[in-house]
Formats: structure tokens, sequence, C-alpha cells
């Protein structure tokens, strides 16, 4: 009875063991060495880990681990197999193999724990798996939903981008837009939904659905930004978001703006200088609470405008007035495009590493040739 009691402890023991070594990140091949290695010590001899490939391919060796007292590789002696499941009805997602070369056979509780750190292995693998394809959906969705905006009047040249934050985090709300209005004007969107995820990245859709049919219109943008805060203030579930808009008229020069909350955007020189746009803001979209007022400036064929979400700028445990005098402070080559400044402000403010999404349109008037 003492023996058996043993045993038992030494089992739940080496469970408790697997859940501390086992899972400690969401990459499957880090996973699979992490159980190769718990096993090899536990068990002693050799250790393989086999993961299942696409529908007729052969299995993937994942990792291998031996014990340090274990002989070089021979024929085995004893190898106990367990497979890479959780529960009986699903596919197995690969398979580990333990073997020892010479020794007693694996005992109850040997292949006990193999079948348990198996198990546990699976489950991390299945939740990692599980993870990326939501994250993939949402970054896809993200992508298709900010790569194509409407089309500008051809009297205006823009260009955008999107970067989503780090290599595994879910996407959020962050999206940009242009919509087409009266008399040769477009209306330059950029938008912020509060959170991460598939839910941010519907909420932005809703958004952006709402707003082009408000802005064809031809609202002035801050009756825009009133009417939009209003139809969402209606639905409880609906995620609130910042948003600038910007109705950019080529034939007289002006660009008039408007702020729900969102930072104010910069306007690029023919020097390469930046200058940020003094407007007022107003509350985020969705509070109800509405006072949005517009603000009209210049803009020449000279001017590129650049519009941006919180992420390019923001940075943790900084003042966000520090972080725009950041931007403010930037100096480009002479004459800066739209696609220029696009990619110079990211490079430069080091955006492909920033801790927060970030949408950025760059828009400039075309240049209107004698003839």
């Amino acid at each position: 009875m003492a023996e058996r009691d043993e045993a038992l402890l030494a089992r739940v023991r080496a469970m408790e063991q697997a859940i501390a070594e086992i899972g400690t990140t969401l990459d499957e091949t880090h996973t699979c060495r992490e159980l190769a290695a718990f096993l090899a010590r536990r068990l002693g001899g050799s250790v393989a880990v086999d993961l299942a490939a696409e529908q007729g391919a052969p299995p993937r060796r994942a990792a291998t681990a031996r014990s340090s007292e274990s002989a070089a590789p021979a024929d085995p002696t004893h190898t106990l197999t367990a497979a890479l499941a959780v529960g009986d009805d699903e596919r197995p997602l690969g398979t580990v193999t333990a073997t020892r070369i010479d020794g007693p056979a694996f005992t109850a509780h040997e292949a006990a724990t193999v079948h348990h750190a198996a198990r546990l292995a699976a489950r991390h693998i299945g939740h990692a798996r599980r993870l990326a394809a939501i994250e993939d959906t949402a970054l896809h969705l993200q992508r298709a939903l900010v790569a194509e905006p409407g089309r500008p009047h051809p009297n205006l040249e823009i260009a955008g981008g999107y970067l989503p934050a780090g290599a595994r985090t879910l996407v959020g709300g962050d999206w940009f837009e242009t919509v087409r209005l009266h008399f040769g004007r477009t209306l330059l969107v950029v938008g912020d939904v509060m959170g991460h995820g598939l839910d941010a990245a519907v909420d932005m859709n809703a958004y952006r659905t709402v707003l082009r049919e408000v802005a064809a219109t031809d609202l002035p943008p801050h009756r825009v930004l009133r009417h939009l805060d209003s139809v969402v203030a209606q639905d409880d579930a609906r995620r609130p978001a910042t948003c600038l808009l910007v109705r950019v008229d080529p034939a007289r020069g002006a660009a008039t703006f408007a702020s729900a909350g969102h930072l104010p955007p910069a306007v690029f020189g023919a020097d390469g200088s930046a200058e940020l746009v003094d407007l007022p803001v107003g509350p985020p979209l969705g509070t109800g609470v509405g006072g949005y007022e517009p603000t009209t400036r210049p803009l020449t064929p000279a001017e590129t405008l650049l519009l941006f979400t919180d992420g390019l700028v923001e940075r943790r445990r900084e003042d966000i007035d520090v972080s725009l005098a950041r931007l403010a402070t930037l100096r480009l080559p002479p004459d800066p495009g739209p696609h220029q400044v696009v990619e110079e402000v990211l490079r430069r403010l080091d955006a492909h590493r920033a801790e927060d999404d970030v949408a950025v349109l760059a828009a400039r008037v075309r240049a209107r040739h004698a003839s």
C-alpha cells in the first residue's frame, strides 16, 4: 500500500511539474520541445514529438530530447507512444514517442505521465492555433477594410498605411477612408474604435458604413460628426471611437477640419517641415453629447496633409504633448509627397514597433497645369 501511495504521489508531482514546464509560450514548436525535454528528464531514454501535417503529407518532427545518461541511438528495447489530442473524439495533432535502449519497461504510472503531458501539450498547441486563426481572420478583415478606401477625386493625391501592433497582437479598430463629394471636394477620414480584436474591427466597419451614408449628404464635417454621434449613441453595444474629418476643396485651396476626440493632423510644407493643425476637439463618437466645431485653413499643392491614429505617436508613460512634439519636429526631404510622407513618418517614428495599431492617411492637392 505504501509503495502504491508513493507511486501515486510521484505521479501527481510529475503532473504538477508538467503544468509548470509545458506551454509557457504560444509557439507550438517551443511547446513540443518543452514536452520532449520534460519526458526525457522524467523517464530517461529519448523522446520524439511529431506533428501531423496536411492530409497526405508525412508528419513533421517538431522536437527531440534525450536524457543525459541515455545511450546513443540504437534499436529501442521499449517504446511508448501517446497521441497529442484533447478528448477521444478529436483528430490527433501529432504523437509523442518515448524509447528506452535498455532498462525496465515503462510502468503504468510512467505511461500515465506520458499521456497526461501529451494532452497538456495538445491543449496548448490547440489554443495557440485557434488564437492564430482568430488573429489571422481579424488581420485580414482589418486590412481588407483599410486597404480599399473610397476613391478621392483625381485632383487629390493620397497614400495610406496600416500597421498592427506587434507580431501576435489582435488588430483593433483603426481605419482611414476617403469619400467623394460634390464640386471636386473629397472628405478624408481617420478613426480609432476603442479596444482590439474582431469586436473592435466589426464596430469599426459599422462606423465606416454609417459615416459613408452620412457623408454622402454633403453636410459639413462638424455636422457629419454630430449626426454620426447621435446614430451611434442609440446603440449601447457600440464601442466609443475617435474620429477626424477633413473636407478638402482643391478649387478653393482650403481644408475644413472637425475632430471627435482625435489627435490633430500635421501639414508638411515644401521645405519638409511639419506643423500641427490647431483645432477644437469635441467628445468621442458614441457619447451623444455632440459639440463639434469646424476649422478651416488654406491647403496649397505644396503642402501634404497627414492624418493618423494615436498609435503613431503615443509612447507608454509619455505625455501626449511630448509625443506630438516629436512628430512636429520631423524634417523631411523637400517637397515630400503623400507616399514619401507616409514612408518617412512610419520609419522615423519607429511605427513598426509601436505599442498600438497605426493607421495613417496622407493627401496633397494636385497642382493644376496651365494648358
